[in-house]
């Protein structure tokens, strides 16, 4: 049996008057990958903010590594996020330093890293993402397929047990978004990692998914495989898997999916 490495147990969330999470629960397995899926709003985002101490829950409890997370301050949540890393939408990158000095930023942190360490895992990383040519760039200068690109090598460079991937592919052209999803599927295939990504694309989620959750109005409506989301016969998620269906995958295969 795989070891639970995420955990939500009876997990509540509210914003005022809005009830985003509903007596949620579900688990992430270790070194598998667990797509998050669900229309906007329906508190995949939260979800993630809540492994990573950025929002409390109202009730419930939050368990990461085996550690409960739920009632954490920031001090004691710094191991946590040392072993849990977050890619987020737009990368949050540092806008004053280059793509190489971004990506090294987590190892500087960390104080323990020889320069010239620190300098070959960087070079590995940018290679690794594809994006070597734009070391010496500052982001503002980067498309926004490449910021998640150098977003990822960055949350890679602290070697992290878990990385969080937030709608990687959102707001980027389709065979950005192919691009981006090959990327992470390479990291998956070389790293092992526990990996959590939020999207509402099926067709990344097909790609990368060793398990799924679906919510819908705050609830976990489905948890399970990808071949029984395929088959479930819930009336809304048959709706959006057709729905999503309408807008065609790319016709191109990455050597690694042959």
């Amino acid at each position: 049996m795989s070891e639970k490495y995420i955990e939500f147990r009876e997990v509540n969330k509210s914003f005022g008057e809005q009830d985003v999470l509903r007596n949620v629960n579900f688990h992430m397995n270790k070194g598998e990958t667990t797509v998050i899926l669900g229309r906007s709003g329906v508190g995949k985002s939260v979800s993630l903010k809540l492994i990573m101490g950025f929002l409390k829950a109202d009730s419930g409890r939050v368990i990461v590594a085996g550690q409960d997370v739920t009632d954490l301050g920031e001090k004691e949540l710094m191991p946590i996020r040392r072993r849990v890393t977050m890619v987020f939408q737009a990368g949050a990158l540092f806008d004053s330093l280059t793509v190489e000095q971004n990506v090294a930023f987590p190892m500087q942190a960390l104080g323990n890293v020889k320069v010239d360490a620190m300098e070959a895992r960087v070079a590995e990383l940018l290679e690794m993402l594809e994006v070597p040519q734009f070391a010496e760039k500052l982001p503002s200068e980067l498309s926004t397929g490449t910021k998640r690109a150098v977003a990822i090598a960055r949350a890679l460079a602290q070697d992290p047990e878990a990385i969080l991937y937030d709608e990687p592919t959102t707001m980027v052209d389709p065979l950005m978004a192919w691009h981006t999803g090959t990327l992470i599927l390479k990291l998956k295939e070389k790293f092992h990692k526990t990996s959590v990504v939020v999207t509402h694309d099926t067709h990344l989620a097909r790609r990368l998914a060793d398990s799924v959750i679906f919510l819908h109005q705050g609830e976990v409506t489905f948890f399970g495989s990808w071949p029984e989301f395929e088959k479930s016969e819930d009336p809304f998620i048959r709706n959006f898997r057709a729905e999503d269906e309408l807008i065609p995958a790319l016709d191109i295969a990455p050597p690694s999916e042959g």
